[in-house]
């Protein structure tokens, strides 16, 4: 099992030397990651790493190796090192499904601990949640846009090798069919597609050579990739090479928005009329909705999708917003900071439901628990994640992806139509405090 534990800043470990010298290091505490606002012009969010983060805060440990760097690098004192060799996160984790939608303020996860447990966990936590929810809120816009038409996560050579796994795997979650990645396909059980790059044409003397090679490996219904050189000719010999039940042929280039209906009325005449049409020429959201009425009939998308579609982090943070005092009594913490305030307390979310099951608020009650009264209109949206240290089932591996996927369907269906909007405007629906 690798360590996860030097995937953090140095100045959170600086805190718990801090205050393991000063005797609050103990302190109950609760912290919170949430978002203060959504990435510019997007009307919602979708939760999503929270199964990953839960199986690397699992593998939070300090070993000897990485005990001996922080010792020779003499980032934290001796007391802290034998602290340190001894970690293992007994607290509690509670916070929002993965493929949840969220919104400004939304409470996503709560991790109620001593200071020094739950301070530690800060970078791990934000590295995950910013940047797999910025994928996973670009994926969904893209959903919205193709209208059903089938989409596939192809961005691996667009970002780092592990980010791009996280990225197939968030915006799987998201409603994208596929992913080029097949450590993703291993790892979270995502499906994985592929067939052949320009490479593959230029490798062999003729078009036709390496189509003939392509069918012959994979069967007539592959998909041919035509735009090496001439489309009309590549489309006219993918057809002759594979016959009527070629099963798609695949546009990288060119004016979409007039080929693909040449190309479309090209496939027709030559009788291969059931033929797909799949595009994947620097796509994103603006793009497939730009496609809406063309005979495309599936998407594939790299650079955008694995980049946030212009926002590569969520913008979420970690805060403190309770702890004991000296006396044992509680008390609620928020930062005062211009443009930078917070709410202080635990948070019981809800998302309040009209009389048609549709979105209206997410209300959000300080203190105590939510009143039984809200919850008949709505639901309750924290689930508890991890109990005294222990990952509860359910939230991890493939198995927790495809509970994501089928939540973020359901939950995507309770916005409101305007939701699905490209266009930059507010939050769908306000965030209400309430303090109870």
């Amino acid at each position: 099992m690798t360590s996860t534990a030097l995937l953090t800043d140095r100045y959170e470990l600086t805190m718990v030397d801090a205050a393991l010298r000063a005797g609050t290091h103990d302190r109950p505490s609760v912290f919170e990651a949430f978002g203060r606002s959504l990435p510019r012009g997007r009307r919602y969010g979708v939760v999503a790493g929270t199964g990953r983060l839960l199986e690397l805060i699992e593998r939070f440990r300090f070993t000897d190796a990485e005990l001996e760097w922080l010792r020779a690098n003499d980032v934290v004192g001796a007391p802290t090192l034998d602290w340190l060799a001894d970690y293992r996160f007994t607290g509690t984790i509670t916070g929002y499904r993965e493929g949840e939608v969220y919104f400004p303020g939304s409470p996503l996860l709560v991790v109620e601990s001593s200071f020094a447990e739950g301070v530690v966990l800060e970078t791990l936590i934000l590295s995950v949640l910013n940047y797999d929810s910025s994928v996973a809120g670009a994926a969904a816009r893209m959903v919205s846009a193709a209208r059903g038409r089938p989409l596939a996560e192809m961005g691996s050579r667009r970002t780092g090798e592990r980010s791009a796994v996280a990225a197939a795997r968030a915006a799987y979650i998201a409603g994208f069919g596929a992913s080029s990645n097949l450590e993703a396909g291993r790892s979270w059980g995502v499906p994985t597609m592929g067939t052949a790059a320009h490479a593959f044409t230029m490798l062999h003397d003729s078009e036709e050579e390496a189509f003939r090679a392509q069918v012959d490996a994979l069967g007539p219904s592959t998909t041919l990739l035509v735009d090496t050189y001439d489309v009309a000719e590549g489309v006219a010999t993918a057809v002759r090479v594979a016959g009527t039940s070629l099963g798609a042929v695949r546009l990288d280039s060119g004016d979409l928005l007039t080929l693909v209906h040449d190309v479309r009325e090209q496939l027709d005449s030559l009788g291969a009329t059931s033929t797909r049409i799949t595009v994947t020429n620097d796509l994103d959201e603006y793009a497939i909705a730009a496609l809406a009425s063309t005979p495309v009939d599936s998407y594939g998308v790299g650079t955008s999708l694995v980049t946030g579609s212009g926002h590569p982090a969520a913008g979420m943070v970690y805060k403190l917003v309770a702890r004991q005092g000296a006396d044992g009594a509680w008390v609620s913490v928020a930062k005062k900071s211009a443009d930078k305030a917070t709410h202080g307390g635990r948070k019981h979310p809800v998302r309040v439901l009209g009389a048609s099951g549709t979105a209206v608020s997410e209300t959000i009650y300080v203190g105590d628990e939510a009143p039984a009264s809200a919850l008949a209109s709505g639901r309750a949206l924290h689930v508890p994640l991890v109990v005294d240290g222990a990952v509860l089932g359910g939230a991890t591996g493939a198995a927790g992806v495809r509970a994501a996927r089928k939540h973020h369907a359901a939950a995507v269906a309770e916005l409101p139509a305007q939701a699905f909007r490209l266009a930059a405007g507010e939050p769908v629906i306000p965030t209400v405090y309430e303090t109870v």
